[in-house]
């Protein structure tokens, strides 16, 4: 029969769960599916961010042998950021394994994983909807903790207005096609030197359903469904139209209150649209740091971390705690696009 003891074996290192925490696969909803950030690893919580107010230019040949012409070099700035720890435990009793014993092939130490794992996915379901979350606030310009509060507020780091449109969706004298090649033509300029594949429109429901009721957006939907795509019904996974993927994106959770509710948190306000270049190299980035354990101190960051954690005093318990220490980024918040419709 299982006792706690067990939890001293080798298979409960912080290094070994944290390698199973980030083999469990992600959940991480739309944005993650996007695969706009890549990830930096960090030895510690702090970094500097190198902006350099530079410009392209073109080259002026030279002649071999000659020395080579300097490139010129715009003015730089550094900005301290610092990522967050988002950390959760779930409980394990001696009365959760009491039961556990060795049974024809299964060991008495697989099947305590087994229960450890169980309380893995939990725990790495929760982290992955928050990192969902932080990367809606990344691509929104101020990533927001759970509560509301303000994490970083990367239009006012890089010292940059965000660009806001009004679509205007509820009057048939505008020129909508019109405002969607403002969002290309902005983001096209403020890209500096990064490249793109194409545009995405992640739209609140209220902004998709007043979409849908507009003329040109119904004539380009007829069209997607009857000649690229026939017999589709379901638009909401993304239309094409005028340069620009259009998805109705519903990303939301829970969140604690201390008197024991929840309070449902829309990843995009109601009414709103975020427009993101895809296919770009150094836009959007995902810093992570070490956990902060005494084994992980000034090793590279990884997404996840997990360590089981025993009753110190009578050892009728142990904890299992997961953890992420990130902070994403956009790198060009100039082009961060916000739609809206004031009709």
């Amino acid at each position: 029969m299982a006792t706690m003891d067990i939890f001293n074996n080798d298979a409960f290192r912080t290094r070994e769960l944290s390698e199973g925490i980030n083999v469990i696969p992600n959940m991480w909803g739309r944005i993650g599916e996007l695969g706009l950030f890549t990830t930096k690893s960090l030895r510690q919580r702090q970094f500097q961010i190198e902006s350099q107010n530079g410009r392209l230019v073109l080259v002026q040949s030279s002649t071999p042998g000659t020395d080579v012409p300097g490139s010129p070099r715009g003015k730089r700035n550094l900005r301290d950021f610092s990522t967050r720890r988002f950390a959760q435990e779930r409980n394990i009793t001696a009365a959760d394994i009491s039961g556990i014993r060795a049974f024809g092939t299964e060991t008495e130490l697989v099947q305590v994983i087994d229960e450890v794992n169980d309380r893995l996915v939990d725990l790495r379901s929760n982290m992955d909807i928050t990192r969902e979350y932080l990367r809606s606030g990344a691509i929104s310009g101020i990533v927001l903790d759970a509560d509301g509060t303000v994490i970083t507020n990367l239009f006012t780091e890089f010292g940059v207005t965000q660009k806001v449109i009004d679509f205007d969706l509820g009057t048939g004298g505008t020129d909508h096609m019109a405002k969607a090649r403002e969002v290309l033509n902005h983001i096209d300029v403020n890209m500096k030197g990064d490249v793109k594949t194409g545009v995405t429109a992640l739209c609140s429901q209220a902004f998709f359903d007043k979409l849908m009721n507009i003329a040109d957006f119904k004539d380009a939907h007829k069209y997607y469904t009857s000649v690229v795509e026939p017999l589709r019904d379901d638009v909401r996974a993304g239309v094409p139209w005028q340069g620009i993927n259009w998805e109705q994106y519903l990303g939301e959770a829970d969140v604690p209150q201390e008197d024991g509710t929840f309070l449902n948190k829309k990843f995009i306000t109601d009414g709103d649209v975020r427009f993101v270049p895809t296919g770009t190299r150094q836009t959007f980035r995902d810093y992570d740091s070490p956990a902060d354990y005494m084994e992980t101190v000034n090793t590279p960051g990884q997404p996840f971390y997990s360590k089981v954690m025993p009753d110190p005093k009578a050892n009728r318990y142990v904890d299992v705690e997961g953890q992420m220490n990130t902070l994403p980024v956009c790198m060009r918040p100039a082009i961060l696009v916000r739609g809206h419709s004031s009709t």
